[in-house]
């Protein structure tokens, strides 16, 4: 059995708080792997710019290289359009049911949990581990999740540095021709350069 850490997101593009919160969710949850799971198709308030699927998927796996606690998992995008957590720890239980699964998000997401698609069964299939940010306390997001699932198991917190780094700030400093080092890994700032990303 093995401890695999689920981190979700458009990842357009990923960029170092996106590693930083996998990295200390390994570190302090005693995971093995903290795989980096991109959507296929991101929500509307990231579908600006999208280089595609795969270019992001590629982005991923240049963003772990060299980290053997980091990986990416394909599965969302090879399934294609919206994504639910649902269906992608079903099917992430169904190739390895022995593995242990703890989804990891931001404060901000769990609070909106009880509006998922099946919310019940996401609790059932994974841990919940909260990355605590700036503006959300652990005892709300706790005292949310219990009242809505009182059945569950309760989610589990861990501490991450506050690093203001968005991908639309990526973006958007891209699309200027200003620089992105040090907000983003050197191997997926070259890619972006060199695939004209973002401009």
């Amino acid at each position: 059995m093995a401890r695999i850490g689920i981190l979700g997101g458009s990842f357009n593009p990923p960029h170092l708080a996106h590693l930083v919160c996998a990295s200390e969710a390994a570190a302090q949850l005693g995971l093995e792997r903290v795989l980096l799971t991109p959507v296929a198709k991101p929500p509307h308030k990231d579908a600006e710019r999208d280089p595609g699927p795969q270019e992001r998927l590629e982005l991923c796996r240049l963003a772990v290289a060299g980290d053997e606690r980091l990986g990416v998992c394909d599965l969302e995008v090879r399934r294609g359009g919206s994504s639910y957590t649902v269906d992608t720890l079903r099917a992430l239980h169904a190739q390895t049911p022995e593995d242990d699964l703890t989804f990891i998000v931001g404060g901000d997401i769990a609070l909106g949990l009880p509006s998922w698609r099946e919310p019940e069964t996401v609790l059932e299939l994974a841990s919940l581990a909260v990355a605590e940010r700036e503006g959300t306390v652990q005892e709300d997001v706790a005292e949310r999740l219990r009242m809505s699932f009182p059945d569950a198991p309760p989610p589990v917190f861990f501490d991450m540095p506050r690093l203001d780094i968005s991908s639309s700030q990526i973006r958007r400093r891209v699309a200027e021709g200003r620089s992105i080092r040090y907000l983003v890994p050197e191997p997926v700032a070259e890619h972006i350069a060199r695939g004209r990303l973002y401009r």
